[in-house]
C-alpha cells in the first residue's frame, strides 16, 4: 500500500508530532510505501531519520470572495501523481484547502480533524457583514465541492467532541467519520523513576506544554501562581513553548512579581526530560481538540489538573489520574494542586493510574487501527 501524508509544515505542535510518529511507525512496515509532503520548508523537529520520506513541495491557494481564486498547486499535483498513492491523508486546514484543489480520484482521501474545523460551522446569512464568517462560508462550500470531485472523503476525528461536531455540520454524503484518539510513543515518555522517589521537594514543580497563544490561556496559570505566593506556598511553574503571547506573559510575570516562580522555557526538543523533572502537569487551554500533551505527561507518570477544554474530557477522570475543572474556577484549580502535592498517598495513586491510562494511547496500537481504516477504504 502506498500512503501519502500532507501537512503544511513541521513546526512545533501536537498535529505535527502525531504525523511524525505516524510516518515513522508506518515506515517500519516493509509492505508499505510512505511519503510525507510538507507545503513549506519549516521543520522544528529532529527528523533526519525520515529525510528520505519527506518531500517539500511549496504550494498555495488563495480563495477570494470578490476576486478570482489564486492557485499555485502544479508542483503538488505532479508530486501526487508521481507517487501514485492509494491513500492520501491530510492534516490541518491549510493542507486541506491546498490538497483538495488538486485532483486525484485513484486514491482514497482522509482528512484528519485535529480540532473543530471552524470553517465547517453552519453559516447564518444574518452574518453576511462579518468578513471572517463570510470567508469561512466560502471555504466550506469550496471544500465540500472538492471532496465530491475527488470521489468522496473520510474524516478522522481525534475525540468524541470533534466527532460529534463533524457529524453535526457535514452534509449527507460526506458523513464518514472515524474516531481515532491521538497517540504517542509511550516508551519515549516513560519515566524510569518511581513516583515515591521523585517527590516531595520544595518548591513543588509544575509544568505546562503548549504554544504561547491566547487559546492556551497561560495567564490563568500565572494568576494561580500568584495565589500560591500570596498563601506562602512554594511552587515553581515551567511553561514549555513559544508564540505571540510571550511578551504579554513576560509583562504579566513582572507585574505579579513572579520572576522567581515562573520560567518561560521556550521550545524544547526533549520534552520528556522536562516532564521527568516535574511533579505535576497543569493545563489551561480554553478549547482542546484532544490534548496530546496530557497523554505525554501521564506517560511520564504525572498527575494532571486541567481546565475543561471539551476535547480533553475523555482523558481525565477526577480522583483517578487528576482533576478536570470548569473554566475560570481558579480557586478549585489551585486547591486540587495543593491537595495532590501535599498528600503522598493520593499523589502515588494518581501517578500510577496516569501511567496505566496513557498506555492505551501508544502509537503502535494506533497504527494497527489506522491501517484497518485504510484497508476498509480500499
Amino acid at each position: 500500500m502506498k500512503i501519502l501524508h500532507i501537512i503544511p509544515n513541521l513546526k512545533k505542535g501536537g498535529a505535527e508530532r502525531l504525523v511524525i510518529d505516524i510516518v515513522r511507525t508506518l515506515s517500519l512496515d516493509p509492505t508499505l510505501q510512505v511519503k510525507l509532503i510538507l507545503l513549506e520548508n519549516k521543520i522544528e523537529y529532529h527528523v533526519d531519520d525520515l529525510s528520505s520520506l519527506i518531500e517539500i513541495v511549496p504550494a498555495r491557494v488563495q480563495l477570494s470572495v470578490l476576486k478570482s481564486n489564486t492557485y499555485q498547486i502544479n508542483d503538488l499535483q505532479m508530486a501526487i501523481q508521481k507517487f501514485d498513492p492509494e491513500i492520501i491523508h491530510t492534516h490541518l486546514f491549510e493542507a486541506e484547502i491546498i490538497s483538495r484543489s488538486c485532483s486525484f480520484q485513484k486514491a482514497k482521501w482522509f482528512s484528519h480533524a485535529h480540532d473543530r474545523m471552524k470553517s465547517f460551522n453552519t453559516f447564518n446569512f444574518k452574518q453576511l457583514t462579518n468578513k471572517r464568517q463570510l470567508t469561512d462560508y466560502f471555504e466550506r462550500k469550496y471544500l465540500f465541492q472538492r471532496y465530491k470531485k475527488n470521489g468522496g472523503n473520510q474524516f478522522v476525528a481525534i475525540s468524541k467532541d470533534i466527532e460529534s461536531f463533524l457529524k453535526s455540520v457535514l452534509p449527507i454524503g460526506l458523513q464518514t467519520v472515524h474516531r481515532l484518539e491521538n497517540a504517542i510513543d509511550a516508551y519515549r515518555f516513560k519515566n524510569q523513576l518511581l513516583a515515591q522517589e521523585k517527590l516531595f521537594e520544595k518548591p513543588y514543580k509544575l509544568i505546562s506544554v503548549g504554544r504561547l497563544d491566547a487559546n492556551k490561556n497561560h495567564q490563568f496559570l500565572l494568576d494561580c501562581m500568584k495565589d500560591f505566593k500570596d498563601r506562602g506556598l512554594q511552587f515553581h511553574l515551567t511553561i514549555i513553548g513559544e508564540g505571540d503571547q510571550r511578551g504579554f506573559l513576560e509583562n504579566k510575570i513582572n507585574a505579579l512579581n513572579l520572576q522567581s516562580e515562573v520560567t518561560l522555557a521556550g521550545v524544547k526538543e526533549q520534552v520528556e526530560e522536562c516532564l521527568w523533572e516535574s511533579d505535576l502537569y497543569v493545563h489551561s487551554a480554553l478549547s482542546e481538540g484532544f490534548g496530546l500533551t496530557l497523554i505525554e505527561a501521564m506517560a511520564a507518570g504525572l498527575p494532571l489538573v486541567s481546565l475543561d477544554g471539551k476535547g480533553n474530557r475523555e482523558l481525565i477522570q477526577n480522583g483517578f489520574n487528576g482533576y478536570l475543572v470548569e473554566m475560570n474556577e481558579r480557586t478549585l484549580f489551585v486547591e486540587h494542586i495543593i491537595e495532590i502535592v501535599q498528600d503522598k498517598t493520593l499523589y502515588k495513586s494518581l501517578s500510577k493510574n496516569a501511567l496505566r491510562f496513557s498506555s492505551k494511547f501508544d502509537i503502535n496500537q494506533y497504527i494497527v487501527k489506522l491501517l484497518e481504516l485504510y484497508k476498509r477504504a480500499n
